[in-house]
């Protein structure tokens, strides 16, 4: 056999596999949204008649505007706290391991799970949050978290965060492991003080592990769905309602069309910050 044909041999089945189980699925659900598919309707070609429809329709407007402005908030607010988090796991602290392991529990929750913790957290009835407020004499009435669009939005930024924090401080740990502990000796032999070394050592050092925690929260948050589903359901009057969950209720009510139309929409947003990322990465230079 060619030696030259042996390393194709084997990525085929890898091949073969992204493409069934990604690549098929992809392509069939753009194509579907060129289509008005609907499940008592006969199906009709309609090309982009159902993306016309979606930008002239006020819900898809205010799904897209929640799911970028919980992406443009969530995601530096969990960026911010998981470094803090990571570079307090990396100091030699009493328990550091206990707390290493512990700071994964939240994480590990299944998110269903941990939505509707949270849920009961906020109940305007009986929720934890309202009875330590009414038990402090800091409000004397309870706080309808839920119930309006902008606490509501905080609510669930609170809950994302505490659900996944813990996973960006992780992977910034890992990048903090990498870095030997010689050159902090020598920085600090340098003269250098503790936000000198962070931001012009430690940081060009853990930039891309950043932009890969950062690729991934970007992502997640733009295409979430279960947490805002278990403790929300998108409400009050659809404020809190993701693309991800305003593609799901296309798909409840049989528009397949539309709801592939979101899908490829959501995809593309998602492909385009990932390019962007990559690049800013710079990991093309890196591997040179």
């Amino acid at each position: 056999m060619n030696n030259k044909l042996t390393p194709y041999l084997y990525v085929i089945p890898l091949f073969t596999a992204i493409s069934l189980l990604i690549l098929v699925p992809a392509f069939g659900t753009l194509v579907n949204s060129f289509y008005r598919d609907v499940t008592f309707l006969d199906k009709e070609f309609i090309f982009l008649k159902n993306y016309f429809s979606l930008f002239s329709d006020s819900g898809f407007i205010q799904s897209l505007r929640f799911t970028v402005m919980f992406t443009l908030i969530s995601v530096p607010f969990e960026m911010a706290l998981g470094v803090m988090l990571a570079l307090l796991l990396n100091e030699k602290i009493p328990g550091r391991g206990f707390l290493r392991v512990a700071v994964l529990i939240p994480w590990a929750i299944p998110v269903a799970v941990s939505g509707r913790i949270w849920q009961l957290i906020y109940n305007y009835s009986y929720g934890l949050i309202n009875t330590i407020l009414l038990s402090l004499g800091i409000s004397d009435t309870p706080v309808n978290w839920l119930g309006t669009g902008t606490s509501a939005f905080v609510s669930l930024v609170i809950a994302d965060a505490w659900k996944t924090v813990p996973f960006v401080a992780i992977i910034i740990l890992a990048g903090l492991q990498s870095i030997p502990d010689e050159i902090h000796e020598q920085a600090k032999t340098d003269g250098a003080g503790i936000f000198q070394r962070f931001f012009l050592l430690v940081l060009p050092i853990l930039r891309p592990v950043i932009i890969v925690a950062l690729l991934f929260r970007t992502i997640d948050a733009l295409r979430i769905f279960d947490i805002i589903f278990v403790i929300t359901g998108g409400g009050p009057g659809g404020s809190t309602a993701s693309l991800s969950l305003y593609a799901y209720n296309f798909y409840l009510s049989g528009d397949f069309g539309a709801g592939s139309a979101v899908s490829v929409i959501l995809f593309f947003i998602a492909l385009i910050l990932s390019v962007v990322y990559v690049n800013a990465g710079k990991f093309s230079e890196d591997m040179k």
